[in-house]
C-alpha cells in the first residue's frame, strides 16, 4: 500500500470516544501530522486533550446534520464509527454519509461487524443497513468489520465476583483490544488502495469464555469460572444488575451469535493490516486487570 499525499486531510467520528481517541493516536504513530487530522466530537471541550496536540477539533453531531455539512469540508479520508447511541443509529450513519457526499470526501471507512454479511445477531441489522447506505451512496469505502472487543468483559469484576456469565456455551470467538482495531483503521486511513475492501478482523486467537475465565484465573490467583445460562436467563441476570432490559437482550443474542460462529474467522484480515500478530489473549487479560 502506498501513503497518500502530504496534504491528504483525515477525519474521525466519535474521537473523544475509546476507539476513536486511539485511532487519532495512531495516526500519529504512523507519521501523520496533527495538522491533517480532524477530531469529529459533539463537544469540543472534551478534547482538550486532542487539541493540545495539534489535531484539528470541530463539532459534529450524528444527529445534527447541519454540523456534519460544515465539519467535513475540505476532509479527504473519514472514519465513520458507529454510533454507540441505539436511537436511529441508521438515520444518524446516514447523515454522516449524505454529509460526506456533499463535501467531496474521497473515501469512508466504517467501523461495521464481524461476518455482518451472514450474522443474524440482533447488533448486526444497523450495520447491515448502514453498508447498503453506503453501497448506494456512490463514495468510495471500505468495510471495517471488527470483531468482539477484549474490553467488552469486565474482568476487574469478575475477579470481584469469581465468575464471568454468558450464554455462549463452549463456543469460541476471536477478540482483540480496541487498540488493534484502532490500528487497522489507521493503517486503512493513511495508506492507498484500500476503496472498495471489506476486512473481517478479529483476533488471531479462537477463545471460549471458559478459557477467558481460566486466563483470569490463573492471572489473579482468584476462582474465577465461567457460568453457561441460556439466553433467558442470561438476559434477565443483566436486567438485574441494572442493565438496561432492551440492552441486556441485545447483549444475550450476541452470545447466541457466538453459538453460531458469527464472531470468530479464520481470516487475519487485523494481523495483516496491522503488520504485527494481534495481542495474545494473555496479554489482553493482563492489561485489563492492570488498567
Amino acid at each position: 500500500m502506498t501513503t497518500p499525499a502530504s496534504s491528504t486531510t483525515i477525519a474521525v467520528t466519535g474521537a473523544t470516544g475509546h476507539l476513536g481517541h486511539l485511532t487519532l493516536q495512531a495516526l500519529l504513530k504512523r507519521g501523520v501530522p496533527a495538522g491533517n487530522l480532524v477530531a469529529l466530537v459533539r463537544d469540543p471541550a472534551k478534547a482538550t486533550d486532542l487539541a493540545a496536540q495539534g489535531i484539528q477539533v470541530r463539532q459534529a453531531d450524528y444527529k445534527q446534520p447541519e454540523t456534519l455539512r460544515d465539519a467535513l469540508q475540505g476532509v479527504n479520508r473519514l472514519l465513520l464509527v458507529s454510533s454507540n447511541d441505539f436511537d436511529d443509529r441508521v438515520g444518524q450513519h446516514r447523515h454522516v454519509i449524505d454529509a460526506a457526499r456533499a463535501a467531496g470526501v474521497d473515501l469512508i471507512a466504517y467501523t461495521s461487524i464481524l461476518n455482518a454479511d451472514r450474522s443474524g445477531m440482533m447488533l448486526a441489522g444497523d450495520h447491515q443497513a448502514t453498508e447498503a447506505l453506503l453501497r448506494d451512496s456512490g463514495v468510495p469505502f471500505t468495510l471495517l468489520r471488527n470483531g468482539w472487543y477484549t474490553e467488552n468483559y469486565d474482568l476487574k469484576g469478575a475477579v470481584k465476583n469469581g465468575a464471568i456469565l454468558g450464554a455462549a456455551g463452549t463456543h469460541a470467538l476471536n477478540p482483540a483490544p480496541r487498540q488493534d482495531y484502532a490500528e487497522a483503521a489507521a493503517a486503512v486511513l493513511s495508506t492507498d488502495g484500500h476503496a472498495g475492501q471489506t476486512y473481517e478482523l478479529a483476533g488471531d486467537e479462537a477463545v471460549t469464555l471458559a478459557d477467558l475465565a481460566a486466563e483470569v484465573a490463573r492471572q489473579s490467583g482468584q476462582p474465577v469460572a465461567y457460568h453457561d445460562l441460556s439466553a433467558e436467563e442470561y438476559a434477565r441476570t443483566l436486567a438485574g444488575f441494572g442493565v438496561p432490559e432492551g440492552f441486556a437482550h441485545v447483549l444475550a443474542d450476541s452470545d447466541t451469535g457466538i453459538t453460531r460462529g458469527e464472531l470468530t474467522t479464520d481470516r487475519r484480515d487485523l494481523s495483516r493490516l496491522i503488520g504485527r500478530p494481534t495481542t495474545p489473549i494473555t496479554r489482553a487479560v493482563t492489561d485489563a486487570l492492570n488498567a
